[in-house]
C-alpha cells in the first residue's frame, strides 16, 4: 500500500481529479516589442477550451516560445470558463452580441441541423457542446479573436428564465407525443 504523505501518490490523486478538456488553437501570432537594443519576439496564442457539456472558455497569453504561450493560454481559458445552458443540443433562444468590431447573431436550430457557423464561432460553440446552431457574423472583421469573444459574450447573454419556459414547452410536447402514441 502507498503512504498518504508520499509525493508520488499525491500527484496520482490530483491527476485523477482533474477534468479533461478539449482544446482548439484559434490563432498563433508572432508579436514584436521594440527595445533599445533592437526587437524582442514573443508569441501570442488564442485558445478555446471546453468540456463538450456546457462549459467553454477562451484564453489569450504570450510567451517566449510557442509551447509556453499555449500552456499559459490553456490555464487562463480554464480559469475563465462560463456555463452555457443547452436545450436539445441547441441554445434556448436567439442571441445577438457585440465585442469590439465583431458583431454576431446565434440562432437555435432543429435537431440534426448541425453547426452552421464560421471558423471561430464554430470552434467556440462546438467545444461548448452545442450540436445544432445557425449563426451569422454581421461585422466585416476577419479577426478570429474578436469573433470568438463576441460569441462568448452572446453565450453569456442567454437568459435562464427563458430556459425554464423552453424546458416546460419541450416537456409538454413530449407528453403530447406519448399520448398520441398510446392512442394509436
Amino acid at each position: 500500500m502507498f503512504k498518504e504523505n508520499n509525493k508520488f501518490t499525491k500527484e496520482i490523486k490530483t491527476e485523477s481529479n482533474k477534468k479533461q478538456y478539449e482544446e482548439k488553437l484559434l490563432d498563433l501570432r508572432r508579436v514584436t516589442r521594440v527595445v533599445a537594443g533592437g526587437k524582442r519576439f514573443s508569441f501570442r496564442a488564442t485558445l478555446v477550451v471546453g468540456d463538450l457539456a456546457g462549459q467553454v472558455g477562451i484564453g489569450i497569453a504570450k510567451g517566449k516560445d510557442v509551447s509556453e504561450a499555449i500552456a499559459k493560454a490553456k490555464r487562463q481559458a480554464i480559469k475563465k470558463m462560463i456555463r452555457v445552458p443547452i436545450v436539445n443540443d441547441t441554445i434556448p433562444h436567439e442571441v445577438k452580441a457585440k465585442y469590439c468590431a465583431a458583431e454576431i447573431v446565434l440562432k437555435p436550430a432543429r435537431r440534426g441541423h448541425g453547426i452552421v457557423a464560421g471558423g471561430a464561432v464554430r470552434a467556440v460553440c462546438a467545444l461548448a457542446g452545442i450540436k445544432d446552431l445557425s449563426s451569422k457574423i454581421l461585422s466585416r472583421t476577419p479577426n478570429k479573436l474578436s469573433n470568438a469573444m463576441a460569441t462568448l459574450e452572446a453565450l453569456k447573454k442567454i437568459k435562464p428564465n427563458i430556459l425554464k419556459k423552453v424546458l416546460s414547452q419541450t416537456e409538454r410536447n413530449e407528453k403530447k407525443e406519448k399520448v398520441s402514441e398510446n392512442n394509436n
